[in-house]
Parts: C-alpha cells; sequence; structure tokens
C-alpha cells in the first residue's frame, strides 16, 4: 500500500512538473512573439520610441513606454533587449496575479460585475452596475461578461501598474470616467484623492493648462470679441485687416490685451466650480451615500456648479471684455478699468449680460457633452474591439468636434452676453436689454449677424485644444499626478 502511495505521488508530481515546463514553454512562446512584435526594426532591442508605437497600438497611453524601459531596464542603456523584457514581464505577471487573486473574491477563477463593484468600493469608488459591465466589456474577448486570468493578464501586460489603487485610477480616468465635459462637469473624485491631494494638484494643472492656451490664442479671441462688437459698423472688415488695425493702433503686444483677466479668473472659477459642484452632488445624493450620479445628474449638477461659479467670477468677465476692446491709454491696469466702470455705470455694470451668459451653458453644455459621447461610443463600437481607451486623439477629435457644436448652439447668446458687456463702452451705441440686442442684430443684419466673430472663434479650437492637452499632460507629470 505505501509503495503503491509512492508510485501515486511519483506520477502526480512528474505530471505537475510537465504541466509546469508545458507553461513555461508556452509563456516564453508568447513574450518571444510579443518583443518581436514590439521590436520594429528588428535589432534585438525595443527602445522608447517603438514602445511608444505598440502601446499606441494596444490602447495603452503612449507616456507609460518611459515607466516601461526605466523599470526594465537593468544596464541603463535606455533600451531592453530580450533578457531584460521578458524578467519586466516575469515581475509584472506576478503583481498580475496578486491583483487578479485580491479581485476573485469567490476564487473561482474569473472576474464578475460585483466583484469588480465590491473592489472599487473597498477602495472608496462607487460605480453603478452599467459602469462595471463597461470596465468587464474592455477585458472581455469572450463575450462571457468575465473575465479569466488569461483575459486580465493580456489587458494589463503592457500597462506598468503595481496595485489595485493603480489599476482604480486608471479606470477611472481613462476609461468610463472620461466623458470630455471639461468645463462643465467635473471629474470625480474619490475621498483618497482627496486626502492625497490628487485634487488640487489636478485642479492645478488644469488651471496651468488653460492660462497656457488662452495666451497662445490671445489675438483670435481678441479678434472674436472686435468682431462681435463692432463688426457690424465696420461690414468689410475681415480676419487679416482687423488683426492688421488692432497691430497699427496698438502694437503687437495689443494683440494680448484682456488676456490678464482672462487667464487670471481661471484659478478661482475652477476652485468655486469644483466645490460647489460637491456640495451640489452631496445635495441630490441625499442619504444614498453609496450610490453615484449618473451622467444626467452629473450634466444637472454641472451646470449650477458653472452657474455658480460664473455668478460670482462675472464682474471679471466684463472686465475682461472692456480690457479687451480698450484702446490704447483708456485703462492703466484692471483696477482702474474696475474703478471707472463703478463710477461712471455703477455696479450694476458689472453684471451686464449676465442673463444670456448663464443661458448659454445649458445648449452648450448638453450638446457638448452629447456629441462628444456619441461619437466616442460610435469609435468604441466600430473600431475598438479589445479596449475601450479610443486613444488620445480619438479624444481630442471628439473633443474638437463636441466643442464647435456647443459653440454652434450657443453662439448667438455669447455675441449678446458680449455687446451687453460692451455697449456702455460704444460711442453713440444704443443701451439695449438681451431680447433688445436680438432684435436689432436680426433686424440690421439678418441672421448672420448672430455670428459675427464665429471665424476667429472656430480657428481657435484646434490650437487651444491641442495646446491645453500637451501642457495638462506635462504639469500631471511634474505636479505627480497618473495618467
Amino acid at each position: 500500500m505505501g509503495e503503491c502511495g509512492a508510485r501515486l505521488w511519483r506520477g502526480w508530481t512528474r505530471a505537475r512538473c510537465q504541466d509546469n515546463e508545458a507553461a513555461d514553454a508556452e509563456r516564453e512562446k508568447r513574450w518571444s512573439e510579443l518583443f518581436a512584435q514590439l521590436d520594429l526594426n528588428n535589432d534585438g532591442r525595443i527602445d522608447v520610441n517603438e514602445l511608444r508605437t505598440g502601446l499606441a497600438a494596444r490602447g495603452v497611453p503612449r507616456s507609460d513606454a518611459e515607466e516601461i524601459v526605466r523599470e526594465g531596464d537593468t544596464n541603463h542603456d535606455g533600451q531592453l533587449d530580450f533578457e531584460e523584457f521578458t524578467q519586466y514581464l516575469r515581475t509584472h505577471e506576478k503583481e498580475l496575479q496578486l491583483m487578479f487573486r485580491s479581485l476573485d473574491r469567490n476564487n473561482d477563477g474569473c472576474i464578475d460585475l460585483g466583484e469588480i463593484q465590491q473592489s472599487l468600493h473597498n477602495l472608496g469608488v462607487d460605480i453603478s452596475t452599467e459602469q462595471a459591465a463597461r470596465i468587464l466589456q474592455s477585458m472581455d474577448k469572450d463575450g462571457t461578461m468575465t473575465i479569466d486570468w488569461n483575459e486580465w493578464r493580456d489587458h494589463f501586460l503592457l500597462n506598468p501598474l503595481h496595485n489595485m489603487e493603480g489599476i482604480v485610477y486608471f479606470w477611472k480616468h481613462s476609461l468610463m470616467f472620461d466623458i470630455g465635459e471639461h468645463l462643465t462637469v467635473p471629474d470625480e473624485f474619490s475621498a483618497q484623492e482627496r486626502r492625497s491631494g490628487v485634487v488640487w494638484r489636478q485642479l492645478m494643472a488644469g488651471a496651468m493648462a488653460g492660462a497656457v492656451s488662452r495666451t497662445g490664442t490671445a489675438p483670435l479671441d481678441r479678434l472674436k470679441v472686435f468682431l462681435q462688437v463692432h463688426g457690424s459698423s465696420t461690414p468689410r472688415i475681415s480676419l487679416w485687416s482687423g488683426l492688421h488695425g488692432m497691430i497699427h493702433e496698438g502694437g503687437v503686444r495689443s494683440l494680448w490685451r484682456g488676456n490678464g483677466t482672462n487667464v487670471l479668473k481661471i484659478a478661482p472659477e475652477s476652485a468655486i466650480k469644483f466645490m460647489a459642484y460637491e456640495q451640489i452632488k452631496w445635495l441630490m445624493k441625499g442619504s444614498k451615500d453609496g450610490r453615484s450620479l449618473r451622467v444626467q445628474e452629473r450634466f444637472i449638477a454641472g451646470s449650477l456648479a458653472g452657474a455658480t461659479a460664473q455668478t460670482i467670477i462675472y464682474p471679471m468677465e466684463v472686465l475682461k471684455t472692456r480690457l479687451t476692446l480698450r484702446k490704447t491709454g483708456q485703462y492703466t491696469g484692471m483696477a482702474d478699468c474696475a474703478k471707472q466702470i463703478l463710477c461712471k455705470e455703477g455696479v450694476r455694470a458689472f453684471y451686464r449680460g449676465y442673463v444670456p451668459n448663464t443661458l448659454g451653458i445649458i445648449p452648450y453644455a448638453g450638446i457638448d457633452l452629447a456629441v462628444y459621447e456619441t461619437l466616442k461610443n460610435a469609435w468604441l463600437q466600430h473600431y475598438c474591439v479589445d479596449t475601450a481607451d479610443p486613444g488620445v486623439l480619438v479624444l481630442l477629435g471628439c473633443g474638437t468636434v463636441s466643442s464647435t457644436c456647443g459653440q454652434l448652439a450657443s453662439y448667438p447668446l455669447a455675441l449678446i452676453r458680449t455687446r451687453m458687456q460692451a455697449q456702455a463702452s460704444v460711442e453713440g451705441g444704443p443701451q439695449l436689454t438681451m431680447l433688445g440686442q436680438f432684435k436689432h442684430i436680426v433686424s440690421r443684419e439678418g441672421v448672420p449677424g448672430l455670428y459675427r466673430g464665429i471665424a476667429p472663434n472656430f480657428l481657435k479650437v484646434i490650437p487651444a485644444v491641442s495646446i491645453s492637452y500637451v501642457v495638462y499632460e506635462h504639469m500631471k507629470k511634474v505636479l505627480g499626478v497618473g495618467s
């Protein structure tokens, strides 16, 4: 009996060793094929540029290439040879296996919806069943709505995430939570992110991106305001003649008039909007602390938060318009401009155009969000099978198109707002209400008059979005905010 048991034990051990050898051989073959795919010039090494190309093709942020090379490059030559590459993958697979086991709470070898929701809840992030389903769909290759080890490993193998907090952050900011409505619906932040200071670092990165973007496109913005206010009195004015006229009147520096105020109001507006959004969100949730807001609720909360921020900083909007339109020597600065408006026109002048400005938030935000979501989801359904991250260029394209559509819908209100802000400074101009301005423009200029200045406004969309993205990503690295 003892001899029989020993034989069984030796047979079982030999079979297990053979299984392990087969698994090791399969893994080495898989790694070898992956290395060959990434080694584009076939020199036996993978550099950062080759890795960026490979990551982009797999829907992984290109910025992760530097981190992978830095972690795997043991001889510090800036590249990964096959031995370094396989050693990195071996270590990373062990980390992924530990994370997979922590998610697989019932130890059945698969991760389901409930396990995703519970694990994220334990880390302070509450998501709906629909959101959990979208996470699963981004990894689910066989359509079972569960994730086995192979699907999990293949999805995160080239993503340098080392713990569940990193995985959650990746899902939260790169997958379903990124809905593109940068100005209207603020991002959702967990309690852990608030405590760690991620919130304010991310808001600071956004403020810096906005400052550089607005400064870079300030000449086009000033030309837009100039055409909105003076375009009807000078009907033959063009983009070039408008720029030439501004340079002739005040020099090249005059193209940036009003930009200081425009940049200065970014920080308080962002901070007020975020704090107002958090309070409104808390009121909407009521006693249901565990649930997360649906997109429609986030849109309403974001619109109300935007209106709150606009109400508080709106006097700066009026100052920005007046300083943008000022002639050389008219004001010595922002304080002098505010003083003159207060003395000549009173406190109410600081809220001229407030009603059309507030009304314009709704159509712009609603259309921007709806178009962005529609375009992004259409792209995911048609072109992204293995990932729910469409990539940077697609997101920028969706954002540009959605922003353009939102501006088309809300532009007449923006034009009326600007004219109301500036009408006291226009000599001989009528002092009209919102409806009065609308009737005046349509009767004298027709419907096209409601879109004066929209050409430079459209011209600045692509450079503004591009500059914002580049600066935002750079500032996140500087401030230590993960992608």
